[in-house]
């Protein structure tokens, strides 16, 4: 089964699941859902975005086209 079909049935369930279950999945993925709150709200992470976004824009970085990219993954 897909990655997408298993996060879609995933989503239907929570949305019907009675509570005791609801808490039983998030028991069991809890630290991973923290660390990547953590990630996203970290101060580094915002700092690199923001010097990465400044180099693309003055031309320090050229950067890759999305095409070019999904090429690249593609292979």
């Amino acid at each position: 089964m897909k990655t997408s079909t298993i996060r879609q049935k995933l989503f239907e369930y929570i949305k019907v699941a009675d509570d005791k279950k609801v808490k039983a999945i998030y028991t069991i993925i809890e630290s991973e859902i923290n660390e990547m709150s953590y990630w996203w709200n970290n101060e580094h992470f915002i700092a690199e975005l923001d010097k990465r976004s400044f180099d693309l824009k003055n031309g320090k970085d050229k950067g890759v086209a999305w095409e070019e990219l999904k090429k690249e993954l593609i292979r």
